[in-house]
């Protein structure tokens, strides 16, 4: 079954997007017929600006999300908006001890801050629109974020936050988070080194990790009219294989080749 939204008429707005999962929300909800406007700090090149039948269109502006006058100035260029994705974040590999004050507090800013001045400032063109905004959380802001701990604590509040705006400014928009796990984007090198796809994919139930297509998809769903509000969506195929597991199927030296069917199992 294939499902398929037409967001004709809509205007969308993704900041972040202009590489990884950012470029593939803005291509996705462009190829529903959206037109879309992204945004990032230095100038970019711009896919898909072509128009075709039922397509719509992607728009570049250069803002800093984490500065409220840019924030401000890209907001006052929409007469009308529909959908905000607040994908724009990320950190590098900063453990806490022995790194600047400063470069956590950046990370907090762009990842938590920076959000929330995005739907503040969107709120009223959204909520004449009835529309929606879709955050894109992390796995990371699930459970522990070691190495990145301050990545972590702010997507924890980014998924906190949007639960709140959604009671607060219900039923006018919806407010949701796209929970995403290990996903293959071009920087994922940075993080998991040169394992591939087949190395993260082994750490995955679904055996693979999440593409930008995946959580688009989900995005595309969560943005259309509907009644889904204050949700947590996890795109995270499953989440990730506990070390545990691993453990438990590795050979034992008393038992032979493997631990499991053991005569000493517990019972179930």
């Amino acid at each position: 079954m294939t499902v398929t939204y037409d967001y004709t008429g809509k205007s969308v707005l993704v900041t972040g997007g202009t590489k990884g999962i950012g470029v593939g929300i803005a291509r996705a909800f462009r190829e529903a017929g959206a037109d879309v406007t992204i945004c990032a700090r230095h100038e970019q090149a711009v896919p898909g600006t072509e128009r075709g039948p039922g397509v719509g269109r992607i728009r570049f502006v250069r803002a800093d999300v984490r500065v409220p006058e840019d924030v401000e100035r890209l907001v006052s260029g929409f007469d009308r908006l529909d959908v905000v994705v607040n994908n724009a974040g990320g950190s590098p590999y900063a453990p806490l001890a022995g790194t600047s004050p400063r470069l956590h507090a950046r990370v907090i800013e762009l990842n938590l801050t920076a959000p929330l001045l995005v739907a503040q400032s969107a709120y009223p063109l959204l909520a004449a629109a009835r529309g929606a905004i879709v955050m894109i959380g992390s796995s990371s802001g699930a459970r522990p974020s070691p190495g990145t701990s301050a990545y972590g604590a702010a997507k924890a509040g980014l998924h906190h936050l949007a639960r709140c705006l959604a009671a607060e400014w219900a039923p006018d928009v919806r407010v949701n988070t796209v929970v995403v796990g290990l996903a293959a984007t071009e920087s994922a090198g940075d993080h998991y080194g040169d394992q591939g796809d087949g190395g993260l994919g082994a750490a995955i139930p679904a055996g693979r990790p999440a593409t930008p297509a995946d959580v688009a998809q989900a995005c595309l769903w969560l943005a259309a009219p509907g009644y889904v509000t204050g949700a947590e969506i996890r795109v995270d195929g499953g989440g990730e294989v506990p070390h545990w597991r691993h453990l438990a199927a590795a050979p034992s030296p008393a038992s032979g080749p493997s631990r499991r069917g053991s005569s000493d199992a517990p019972d179930a």
